[in-house]
């Protein structure tokens, strides 16, 4: 049985303010205002590219890298979202990003929220992750990180100075032919096995058109859902988009990209007329739950495309169903913001004598003769999360713009868990956004845990088998607590 787990409550605040249904003589609601903003964040060249399974050094840049920032101000208090082109920031960057910030706006830090993308072609702000410095509270931040940590904290500020009169308003489309899920249950055989040397039921990223297919191990999430702000004389000011699909790729080895993610930024721009050099419109899109969501059709339904191509028309077609979806929408000139967070701490998967030993004996091989292609790989991750301490402190948010809800997870988290979510979320909208204050590996549930494969494997997931049904449970509690504290909704204008 494992040690006693403890979640401890943080912050929950949920504002209360006046104006809906005004009584005379009272004071109505004020105006909300928002502000956006974008910092470049793109690394220089040299740094290691790690999307891959051996990392490469970043030799040429196509498109720049940036933290989009937007900040809420409802009068009574703010809301900012971060959401960071990259393929995942350690925490403690995070949280001297928000540090940062709070000491500059007095935004309290439990009312930012920040992401990464998971683009795979961008330079690692993650630093050693393998080594003993991934466990410490407060290791020292490298070159990269620190650069990382003052423009992530620069972009709120922006945002902040930014701050006008504005109007907003959400809603969802629906993209289903461009979300796959990956996990495949396959026929027996040796593409099932794993680098411990034991057997899989399922298998990820089975080849395009293999004999060996059944049927995905999962659903997957077709949704876009998006919150918009503009001036009240109609002038975009930002979009924030979520969608549940990993990232897209295609993109040659050295190349620093935001993959679709930049893409859709742009494209969403030009659509709305915004893609001028005055504009200070920012377009966002946070990766929704995508762990076990990509872009390939492994049945081979899909042609090979030039180096970009796919992502742009994927990115494309994201941008057009938001913009369609944002014509007959109602706008409101106030809505209530409410925040709450959460410390859970999960246990890790213990290192246990027979993983040390087939460690041992898996890197003492010769490297040109592993039994399993990703053998010494894992090995070398066993041997390295062997000093960790048992437990891990992961950081929960949930925020509430009116009717619509926001919920994150620091791990790539699997699509049935963002539609648990949704399924159960007290609040007409709500969309859940991972690798949010923290990149701690893959989630999947327990039924997929039994089930093996990548996303499955000790070095990939790191956290206990209930990890996801324990923070679930967290975030709907602190949903049910947001709702029960918001103010009864009015009807738009």
């Amino acid at each position: 049985m494992s040690a006693p787990r403890i979640v401890r409550a943080g912050v929950l605040a949920a504002l209360v303010v006046a104006g809906l249904g005004v009584p005379a003589g009272a004071q109505p609601a004020a105006r909300l205002r928002a502000g956006a903003a974008t910092s470049n964040i793109t690394p220089p060249l040299g740094g290691a590219i790690v999307g891959g399974w051996a990392p490469f050094p970043a030799t040429y840049i196509h498109d720049d890298l940036h933290a989009r920032s937007l900040v809420l101000d409802d009068g009574a208090s703010r809301l900012a979202i971060v959401v960071v082109d990259s393929l995942g920031v350690p925490r403690y960057v995070l949280d001297r990003a928000r540090h940062l910030a709070t000491e500059h706006t007095g935004i309290p830090a439990e009312r930012i929220l920040i992401s990464a993308t998971h683009t795979h072609s961008a330079t690692s702000a993650l630093g050693d992750r393998w080594s003993p410095a991934d466990y410490d509270l407060a290791p020292t931040l490298d070159a990269y990180q620190a650069f990382l940590a003052s423009r992530i904290a620069d972009g709120i500020r922006q945002a902040v100075a930014n701050l006008q009169p504005a109007q907003i308003a959400w809603g969802r489309a629906t993209l289903a032919d461009e979300v796959f899920n990956r996990r495949w249950f396959m026929q027996p055989g040796p593409h099932l096995r794993n680098p411990f040397g034991g057997m899989d039921r399922v298998q990820m990223n089975p080849g395009v058109g293999s004999p060996h297919l059944i049927e995905p191990a999962g659903p997957t999430d077709p949704e876009i859902a998006f919150v918009a702000v503009r001036t009240p004389q109609g002038q975009p000011i930002a979009v924030l988009a979520n969608y549940s699909l990993h990232y897209v790729g295609g993109v040659p080895q050295g190349h620093v990209s935001a993959d679709y993610f930049g893409v859709f930024a742009r494209t969403l721009a030009r659509l709305l007329g915004e893609d001028h050099a005055e504009s200070r419109f920012v377009a966002m899109l946070s990766n929704g739950t995508s762990g076990d969501i990509n872009n390939v059709d492994v049945r081979g339904a899909q042609a090979r495309l030039a180096p970009y191509e796919r992502m742009t028309r994927v990115a494309t077609r994201v941008a057009a169903e938001v913009y369609q979806a944002m014509q007959p929408l109602t706008w409101r000139d106030h809505v209530p913001l409410a925040a709450a967070q959460r410390t859970v701490t999960l246990q890790r998967r213990p290192i246990t004598p027979a993983l040390t030993a087939w460690a041992r004996e898996a890197l003492a091989r010769p490297v040109d003769a592993p039994t399993h292609p990703r053998e010494r790989i894992y090995a070398e991750r066993i041997q390295g999360s062997a000093g960790a301490p048992p437990s891990l402190e992961v950081v929960l948010q949930a925020f509430a713009i009116g009717d619509l809800a926001i919920t994150t997870f620091p791990f790539e988290v699997f699509a049935e868990i963002g539609l648990e979510i949704k399924a159960k979320s007290p609040f007409v909208q709500t969309f859940t956004t991972s690798l949010a204050n923290g990149s701690e590996g893959y989630l999947p549930t327990r039924r997929q845990h039994e089930l093996g494969g990548y996303e499955t494997w000790l070095g990939t997931n790191r956290v206990e088998l209930d990890a996801a049904r324990l923070m679930t449970d967290a975030l709907l509690q602190m949903l049910a607590g947001l709702k029960a504290s918001a103010p009864a909704a009015r009807p738009a204008p």
